[in-house]
């Protein structure tokens, strides 16, 4: 027989199903909302554990309320080719990258994932809710209706100890609607124990899981800040290095509208003294410095392309840096260093945090051992369950006379262990290995220290001599143009002085911003590097 709704029965089929996809957003963003509350809270307290002090981490960023199901690869397009006009010194830059990089967005949510991880394995050990119901009618062949509902609700728990206890409460009702009116109702209380007493006792064992997953956290919370300085370190001299490029793009310029010069002289000159030779000579220099002028723009312009992919920028913006940044390194000179290697390396030991999570890695890899070798060990548990049931459907009437229980002693003998025995081994093995891998951790980072020391006392010397080297230079050029003057020079003499000086005004900048680049990278690496006050850059830094 066909069944034909009625226009009430579909408005209200209609409002019940809209109703009904409500509740389920509804719910999906409350999900959200809670485990963003609780992962936040993980953080804080794992920031003031390794810290002493809480940081406030949000993942939230411009595209965290665009719609999953409608966001589309041409408005993601539109989006990266925005145009406008953006001018940053450093600490702006270093703020935009934090707001818009990728790279540190990704970052954010790789340790928002770790300890979203530490929910799970929280949920584990805590208390445990489920309730379930059903209801159902059944037709018989006399034409009798049996109606039929359960409702069951069941508490359970893993215990840190290794053992786990379940708590369930059942009541299942039948009832004959028609034909027979019979109704049966039962109640029943259950409650059941397992305490593992060797394999998998003891909260060593049992919560080792819940164990790693903390730690894990402290893990990346320290790689975090890690990432955090080596970032701000990046943006800093990537920042410098193109005023670098730009100061060299200004000083090719130079070159060329110098060399333009001197060819105008030379062509003055041709009628009494300069020779066709030197005119073409000079014509040669003038089109080899405006082809290198042109050059070293393009690549200019190319990093300051790459620069606004790091921070974030979209690539149709127009970015102006702030020339003054690079007058302030300047004017800074060369920042003393204050420290040996032996100095950096005892600092490294007590500071830096990538070698801190080593250390305590190597002792994930010690209690692998203990691990492996429990689940050697024999299978013994005790257990013990007790249940209580109703005959009249009501919680409130139990008979005490009806309690059953039973209390007991499993037992399974470790007669093939292969697995265990392999897995035993296995981490022995890796023990081993990270005894190895622990000491080649010290050893580079003792090379590493003795290596950004070395690199330090070098570019010191080489900015020195470039220094000098600009001096000369410029009275070589200054010279040769007066001699030229008076005919008691080659022109190529002059030319020469002029690709000397180019080459050492590049050369200082050079060196300088090389200087700043290896001792921020020794602090970052020793793990005293400070990159949350402004210019940081340009302050001694702490040596606790």
């Amino acid at each position: 027989m066909k069944h034909i709704l009625t226009p009430k029965q579909i408005l209200c089929s209609l409002g019940a199903s809209i109703s009904i996809v409500s509740f389920v957003a509804c719910t999906a963003a409350q999900h959200v909302e809670n485990a963003d509350k609780e992962v936040y809270q993980i953080l804080k307290e794992a920031e003031k554990h390794v810290f002493g002090e809480e940081q406030n981490l949000s993942i939230k960023n411009k595209n965290s309320d665009k719609n999953h199901t409608n966001t589309t690869s041409s408005q993601i397009l539109a989006e990266s080719q925005q145009t406008g006009q953006l001018t940053l010194n450093i600490d702006q830059a270093l703020n935009y990258a934090a707001e818009n990089s990728r790279e540190y967005q990704s970052e954010k949510e790789s340790l928002y994932l770790v300890a979203l991880n530490l929910t799970e394995s929280r949920n584990n050990f805590s208390p445990n809710f489920s309730s379930s119901a059903g209801a159902n009618t059944q037709i018989q062949s006399g034409g009798d209706v049996i109606g039929s509902t359960d409702a069951n609700q069941r508490l359970s728990q893993n215990l840190l100890a290794g053992g786990s206890y379940s708590l369930s409460l059942a009541n299942d009702l039948l009832r004959y609607f028609s034909g027979d009116p019979r109704r049966s109702a039962s109640s029943a209380i259950s409650f059941s124990i397992l305490q593992p007493l060797l394999r998998g006792a003891g909260s060593k064992i049992a919560a080792e899981n819940f164990t790693q997953a903390n730690r894990n956290v402290i893990y990346a919370i320290r790689d975090y800040h890690q990432f955090q300085n080596t970032f701000a370190n990046d943006i800093t001299l990537q920042y410098l290095r193109l005023l670098q490029q730009k100061e060299s793009v200004d000083n090719q310029y130079k070159n060329y509208i110098s060399r333009k010069e001197n060819t105008d002289y030379l062509r003055a000159r041709s009628v009494d003294r300069a020779s066709p030779q030197e005119v073409s000579d000079s014509e040669q220099g003038e089109l080899l410095a405006k082809n290198n002028w042109i050059t070293a723009n393009s690549s200019y312009q190319t990093s300051l392309d790459n620069f606004k992919i790091t921070i974030g920028a979209p690539t149709g913006t127009t970015l102006t840096l702030d020339d003054s940044e690079l007058e302030k390194i300047v004017s800074a000179g060369l920042r003393p260093l204050n420290m040996d290697a032996d100095k950096a390396f005892q600092l490294a030991l007590q500071n830096r945090l990538p070698l801190i999570n080593s250390i305590d890695q190597f002792d994930d890899i010690k209690r692998d051992v203990i691990i492996a070798a429990d689940q050697l060990k024999a299978t013994v548990s005790f257990v013990a369950s007790a249940s209580l049931a109703s005959s009249d459907g009501s919680f409130d009437r139990f008979d005490l006379d009806n309690l059953s229980s039973q209390v007991g002693i499993e037992l399974n003998l470790p007669i093939n262990r292969i697995n265990e025995r392999n897995n035993y081994r296995r981490a022995l093995i890796r023990f081993q290995s990270g005894i190895r891998s622990l000491s080649l951790t010290y050893d580079n980072l003792n090379n590493l220290m003795i290596r950004r020391v070395r690199e330090i006392e070098q570019f010191k010397q080489s900015y020195n001599i470039q220094l000098n080297a600009v001096k000369l230079a410029k009275k070589r050029v200054e010279g040769n143009k007066l001699r030229l003057q008076a005919g008691t020079v080659i022109f190529r003499r002059l030319s020469e002085s002029q690709d000397s000086l180019i080459d050492a005004q590049n050369a200082v900048t050079a060196a300088l911003i090389s200087y700043l680049d290896s001792r921020l990278e020794l602090y970052a690496d020793i793990g005293i590097l400070d990159s949350t006050t402004s210019n940081y850059w340009l302050k001694n830094q702490p040596t606790r």
